[in-house]
């Protein structure tokens, strides 16, 4: 199969995802009914629920699930490691600090975009961290030593959490042990918003640098012989994904598995061309997502679960079987 079937096959997989996404939940609303709101018509509380609700979050999911699967085989590719994933480098545990912070200290009961925006700086504080002290040690940026500061850093942040939660009431500290599991409730246009513009900004920015990764791929070495201006493209690619991830923790939380299990099963199913890997991961991602989110808000209604919780239970054995199988 072409890469633009295999890209139209995913894409029609996403379209079938956020159509289920739309219509499954506690008010179940036929396929007819809502391809009539989205065509404009439908009656008022079909549109509510469809225009109000359920829209905006299955827009986010996606973008989160895009945005989370393209850095995760970005930072595959920079670190040479299939198991590398988007919170490598410290960037959830700067942003759960920032979040967390603000549970705390109750800004998010006065204001709740205190939360979002909390999450964002403390990633940001994360990524400049790790850039700093790897850029300490050379002007080269040695993928090892960005590697070792990302889990240093990462382990301090952690610590800092607990140190935190130590001092939360019962209130603040559920809502932050439940937006570290990830979630996507209570979310509208406003956090899907946030991360379309980043989201497409990234995109356009790694996708064009789907030829030197694919150098990189070969080796540091190699690349610089064919041409690559390898440390200019590492640390644009590694600041463009950083940004990515944090802008999707901030709006979701901390949703574990995708930036690992997407890129490692395309890769397994379709090979290693980013030309090809980046689209498709972004695709499978969203649509990963959408299906897990939409299991977290059925499978036990009323009732909700952590998505982060049934990307992991859902993603494992699904990565599992492709590993034996390949």
């Amino acid at each position: 199969m072409k890469a633009p079937l295999r890209l139209g096959a995913l894409a029609l997989l996403l379209a079938a995802a956020l159509i289920a996404s739309i219509a499954m939940g506690s008010a179940g609303i036929p396929l007819a009914g809502v391809l009539e709101v989205l065509a404009g018509g439908g009656d008022a509380t079909s549109r509510a629920i469809v225009l109000d609700l359920r829209l905006p979050r299955a827009a986010l999911a996606a973008l989160v699930g895009a945005a989370l699967a393209l850095a995760g085989a970005v930072f595959q590719v920079l670190l040479r490691n299939p198991l590398a994933e988007p919170y490598i480098l410290g960037v959830s545990g700067g942003a759960a600090v920032g979040a967390v912070g603000a549970l705390v200290l109750g800004w998010t009961a006065v204001m709740p975009w205190t939360l979002p925006l909390a999450a964002f700086l403390g990633a940001v504080v994360a990524i400049a961290l790790v850039f700093r002290i790897a850029s300490a040690v050379g002007r080269a940026l040695d993928t090892r030593v960005l590697l070792l500061a990302g889990v240093v850093v990462g382990a301090f942040f952690n610590a800092t959490i607990l140190l935190m939660l130590s001092f939360a009431d019962g209130e603040s500290f559920r809502s932050a042990v439940f937006w570290m599991m990830g979630s996507l409730s209570g979310t509208g246009w406003r956090e899907a918003g946030m991360l379309a513009g980043p989201l497409a900004a990234a995109t356009l920015v790694l996708l064009a640098l789907a030829r030197p990764l694919n150098l990189l791929a070969l080796g540091e070495e190699t690349a610089l012989y064919l041409g690559t201006r390898v440390e200019h493209v590492k640390r644009v690619a590694f600041f463009a994904a950083s940004l990515l991830v944090a802008v999707a923790v901030a709006a979701s939380g901390a949703i574990g598995f995708i930036g690992l299990i997407i890129p490692h099963a395309v890769r397994l199913l379709w090979g290693s061309d980013h030309r090809l890997l980046l689209p498709a991961s972004m695709l499978a991602g969203a649509a990963f997502l959408l299906a897990a989110d939409t299991l977290a808000r059925t499978v036990a209604a009323p009732a909700e679960l952590p998505v982060g919780v049934v990307t992991a239970l859902v993603g494992v054995p699904v990565f599992l079987v492709l590993l034996t199988r390949r």
